[in-house]
């Protein structure tokens, strides 16, 4: 008789998957999140969200607090394009996750500025984690060292942290998945504070991201709940959260190039952000060690220019490439739908927990603007501070005019749009 062949759940959630591909083909996944490995359930909970920034009537506002025994943070919103001098003292600048792809940029800026620079990274550091110690400094400024540690080992981390003034993280978890998110966005940047403090370091500068603000996926409750612990440790601090980077829109480049449709949820404005270049972050978050006013701060950040929506975004590029507008609008109901089918899976076979988060992280980066929430929890793009000089219309002009080397995902690519191994 007759019988249907088994399925695997990995070949029943393929049609899933083929629809989320679609469906995610120009999500911006912005984020700098995750690695592995499961942590004690005294870890996995969520964090005390910091109060939210009232809106900026001026350059300088400060943000009430919930509790009047926790840190009070700022938010500032910087009038121009500014960068500070070189320091004089050469301070002595430990990074973490300098090899990402923003880290990578946070540590050329700082060496060309004077520090005193160490980066720590892992023995098989870049996309793919292909790249060995070696390869990393023949990638920076000679000036750098470069020391092979582990973050996520307080053991390893401790002994081959150098004495240091500051520590600046650009830590993020590779994927986004849960354990992931747990391991990297809080347990290894705790341990790089800890084992900073150890060796001296009493100022503290965090790469975060301005979703946390509103968080609904476990790598934001690991940032949270990081950025509380560091505001507790006594050490000045500046938490950046930038907005969407450039490499986060970068997905349907070749594709519009190539004469492909830009693919958009909805009517194209369900969400906005103010994306920001990479070397411009990285001037901000050195900006961060000797500028005063970003010491004790939450800093929301994003490029200059208004707040572009999809659809504007998919007209910059269609421009930019030379060939006439074809987008296609997916109703974002379908994601709705995958998720839902993502979660019931989840329940039977636990390897598919991530899936489901990935689902739900297309779906946040869809719907949800990367702009400041207001006191009223609206988005404000007026209120979302800008800096820099680096614009999404030239990034995508010398783009499509040079190519997408450096650009590359990797990890953080959605089912592998423009992942790059």
């Amino acid at each position: 008789m007759w019988r249907p062949a088994r399925r695997s759940p990995a070949r029943m959630a393929a049609p899933i998957l083929a629809l989320s591909l679609v469906v995610l083909l120009g999500v911006t996944m912005m984020r700098g999140y995750s690695s592995s490995s499961s942590l004690g359930s005294g870890v996995v909970r969520s964090a005390t969200m910091p109060t939210r920034p009232m809106p900026m009537t001026s350059s300088l506002v400060r943000s009430s607090s919930s509790s009047s025994s926790s840190p009070r943070s700022k938010c500032w919103a910087p009038q121009a394009h500014t960068f500070t001098a070189p320091p004089q003292d050469k301070k002595r600048v430990t990074v973490v996750g300098g090899t990402g792809y923003i880290g990578k940029f946070v540590v050329k800026e700082l060496a060309n500025r004077g520090y005193d620079v160490t980066a720590i990274v892992r023995g098989s550091s870049g996309i793919g984690g292909k790249s060995s110690v070696s390869d990393v400094q023949k990638d920076l400024p000679e000036s750098v060292k470069v020391i092979q540690g582990d973050v996520t080992d307080m053991e390893s981390l401790s002994s081959v942290m150098p004495e240091t003034d500051v520590v600046v993280s650009c830590l993020a978890s590779r994927t986004g998945g849960i354990s992931d998110s747990w391991l990297i966005d809080y347990e290894a940047t705790k341990n790089s504070m800890d084992a900073g403090k150890e060796k001296g370091a009493k100022q503290f500068v965090l790469l975060s991201a301005i979703c946390v603000q509103k968080p609904l996926l476990e790598f934001q409750r690991a940032k949270l709940r990081f950025e509380e612990d560091l505001m507790n440790s006594g050490m000045e601090y500046s938490i950046v959260r930038p907005t969407a980077f450039f490499k986060s829109l970068a997905g349907q480049i070749e594709n519009v190039k190539n004469g492909g449709p830009y693919v958009m949820f909805g009517d194209g404005e369900l969400a906005a952000c103010k994306p920001i270049s990479e070397r411009d972050l990285a001037s901000y978050m050195a900006d961060c060690i000797t500028n005063k006013e970003l010491i004790n701060q939450v800093l929301p950040i994003g490029g200059p220019g208004e707040a572009l929506t999809p659809l504007q975004q998919s007209e910059l590029l269609f421009k930019a490439a030379g060939v006439e507008p074809n987008t296609i609008k997916v109703p974002i109901q379908i994601m709705d739908g995958a998720i839902w089918v993502f979660d019931q899976l989840a329940k039977v076979f636990k390897n598919l927990e991530d899936a489901a988060e990935f689902a739900k992280i297309g779906r946040y980066y869809a719907a949800e603007s990367m702009l400041l929430l207001d006191q009223n929890g609206q988005y404000d793009a007026d209120s979302t501070p800008s800096y820099g000089k680096d614009t999404l219309k030239e990034f995508f002009e010398d783009s499509i005019k040079y190519g997408l080397k450096g650009q590359e995902l990797g990890d953080q690519a959605v089912f592998g749009i423009n992942k790059k191994e």
